[in-house]
């Protein structure tokens, strides 16, 4: 069973924000490949750009960027009306366990260490938009 075996079905929209061309490309691939549509954006000030003409289901943040980190950003999405319900998962080469307590205390529903394993991430991407109070 995959999202594209009904053409009726809006794929879910999932957005990369990492400063790291190589990695938005990576995820870009393998979340295409599990029928997700992708979109990226190379730092905050283009994903709240991005947000605006097309909104995510789920926004995937790299913690470590240049302008603003992603502690901030996440902090700055929950506090917007607009987007406060868009999930928020953490990607990151940060793997100490108060970056993960970090990333929850400011709105992430999910903290992935890089390398990521995209099995599991993909399967949180799936709950998370099957969740209650989730959804367009």
């Amino acid at each position: 069973m995959t999202a594209a075996a009904s053409p009726v079905a809006a794929r879910p929209r999932v957005i990369i924000v990492d400063d790291d061309r190589d990695t938005r490309e990576m995820l870009t691939l393998a979340l295409e490949l599990e029928g997700f549509e992708v979109g990226q954006a190379a730092n905050g000030l283009r994903l709240i750009s991005a947000m605006h003409v097309d909104r995510p289901d789920v926004i995937l943040l790299d913690v470590m960027m240049s302008w603003i980190d992603g502690f901030e950003l996440c902090r700055a999405i929950k506090r917007n009306p607009t987007f406060a319900d868009i999930p928020v998962i953490f990607i990151s080469a940060r793997k100490g366990p108060e970056d993960e307590r970090t990333g929850i205390e400011v709105g992430a529903v999910a903290y992935f260490s890089k390398p990521i394993d995209m099995g599991g991430l993909t399967g949180r991407i799936r709950e998370i938009l099957a969740g209650p109070g989730v959804g367009h």
